[in-house]
């Protein structure tokens, strides 16, 4: 057996009997070993339901690099059929309402509950995303009533979904008949989700039911979940950005002049930092720029407040001595 077999069970091999003639049957402990081209046609091609059972498999190899790529195939066929939004059937099929429910796929394969009091009795309601509520089948919403008689409020296979800035409007249509009310019409669920970051999936709440009318009556509930929430977009202000290019063209100044001073001038110490002499005087040359600024003195002096003092400079009289030279 090569390292790049893996082994299954043999109750396995009659699902996949395509197969049987790559099969090497192992009669010590009763299992087949699959080659591992056939086992990625399997992990490509096994229903949803097998996925679980395939990845259940003993993988024989010993080198590292096949058990991460076996990991890497049960990811990447996991991912595309955990797709369970599919199981909604549109009422009238769109693109761009097979992408609002895609926002709900992390709600799927949960139920929720609400409880309801009202002057005819106390009812239950179950919802679930693309499901079957109540393990009634095609029922999205299901309400019990205290007797425990289900009612199907609306259907996922007849869906409508509209999505805003934060908020996801299910409508599942199709539920049973009223019997005196809304002109004996269906029934229909509309489930609004709305943006919660605090919950990945919050508690249902019973909002109404208006049937006070002839036509379109509905039932309305609320959910609270993130995944609806749109994504919060990081935006730098003016200020951030200037101070990110000031930063890297400082950055980018001290790297070079560094690498300059020391490799081609062939500075040492303190003096391969670029332009060190002038960063020592920066001091100096602020006081004397702030000097020039902020304490320049008028075109012409003002004269002195008192008196007493003249504003000009005294002079000592010149002593002439030459009489005193002899003739």
């Amino acid at each position: 057996m090569s390292n790049a077999e893996f082994r299954v069970t043999r109750s396995h091999m009659a699902q996949w009997s395509s197969f049987t003639s790559a099969f090497k049957i192992d009669q010590l402990n009763h299992e087949t070993f699959l080659p591992l081209p056939a086992y990625f046609h399997i992990a490509r091609s096994c229903p949803i339901h097998q996925l679980g059972e395939l990845s259940r498999f003993s993988v024989m190899t010993k080198p590292l690099f096949w058990r991460l790529l076996v990991v890497l195939v049960l990811m990447a066929t996991g991912a595309q059929a955990s797709d369970n939004t599919k199981k909604c059937k549109l009422a009238h099929e769109s693109i761009s309402e097979r992408n609002v429910l895609s926002f709900l796929e992390p709600l799927t394969n949960q139920s929720f509950t609400a409880e309801a009091k009202t002057e005819m009795g106390n009812y239950t309601y179950v919802f679930q995303v693309c499901g079957d509520a109540d393990g009634m089948k095609n029922a999205g919403l299901v309400q019990r009533n205290t007797k425990g008689e289900p009612v199907r409020i609306g259907n996922y296979n007849s869906t409508q979904a509209v999505k805003g800035s934060d908020w996801v409007l299910l409508i599942y249509l199709g539920g049973d008949r009223y019997l005196e009310h809304c002109s004996k019409e269906q029934r229909r669920a509309l489930i609004m989700i709305s943006c919660d970051r605090t919950k990945a999936a919050g508690q249902l709440t019973v909002v109404l039911e208006d049937r006070e009318r002839e036509t379109d009556c509905f039932y309305l509930f609320e959910l609270g979940s993130s995944a609806v929430c749109p994504v919060i977009e990081s935006k730098l202000s003016t200020g951030s950005i200037l101070l990110i290019i000031c930063i890297s063209c400082l950055t980018v100044y001290i790297i070079s002049g560094f690498l300059y001073q020391r490799l081609i001038v062939g500075a040492k110490g303190v003096d391969q930092f670029p332009n060190y002499g002038f960063w020592t005087e920066i001091g100096n040359l602020s006081a004397d720029g702030c000097d020039l600024v902020c304490r320049s003195r008028g075109s012409r002096e003002e004269p002195p407040a008192y008196r007493g003092v003249s504003t000009e400079t005294s002079e000592e009289p010149e002593e002439r001595d030459d009489h005193l030279l002899p003739m």
